[in-house]
């Protein structure tokens, strides 16, 4: 199988993942421990990305059951913007018209890459419920058709205690941008 963790990665992000979970029970009350194992353990093919996510500095962690579909989803919690997921175009359409200086990768293609979603506007502000995040630096979120269809792109960040939503042009990049992703199991 493509992406498939030893179980040795297997057991080590597990671990990873528990103390994660047990430093910050605010983000997931009424979620125990033993099932979000289990429903780990259970789809191996998913654990690979999630530790994509970790190895990228995202931090992720539990923070919503869906009761109907049986999942749980784990999101990006690291305090800043992932480290290894930083200084990115929005996506592939912006990084093919750049003639020069151009980033490693876009924000969509690499999310693609390691199997999880961007967070849209909603979810991002839902994250800030939990705590504060993206002080220092900014997320890329994903961005309506209407915007993205005329070369802008939409991100955010926490300052003054109050998220905003901001544009630019999809085609650009920042050292403290970057994308929050999430990923259900």
């Amino acid at each position: 199988m493509k992406n498939k963790l030893s179980s040795q990665l297997q057991e080590e992000l597990i671990k990873t993942l528990k103390i994660r979970f047990e430093k910050n029970p605010n983000r997931h009350e009424n979620i125990k421990w033993e099932n979000v194992q289990k429903k780990l353990e259970s789809n191996p093919e998913k654990l690979w990305s999630l530790h994509e996510m970790e190895r990228t500095e995202g931090e992720p962690d539990v923070i919503f059951y869906d009761k109907k579909t049986d999942e749980y989803l784990f999101i990006d919690c690291s305090a800043e913007s992932p480290k290894g997921r930083r200084s990115l175009c929005y996506d592939r359409k912006a990084l093919d018209s750049r003639k020069e200086n151009k980033p490693a990768n876009s924000a969509m293609d690499l999310a693609n890459e390691i199997g999880i979603e961007i967070l849209d506007e909603e979810q991002y502000r839902e994250l800030q419920t939990f705590g504060n995040f993206d002080l220092k630096t900014s997320s890329w979120v994903k961005t309506p058709d209407e915007i993205r269809n005329l070369g802008g792109a939409v991100f955010c960040d926490k300052r003054y205690n109050t998220v905003f939503l901001y544009h630019n042009g999809a085609d650009s990049y920042y050292a403290a941008r970057g994308f929050r992703g999430f990923l259900k199991i």
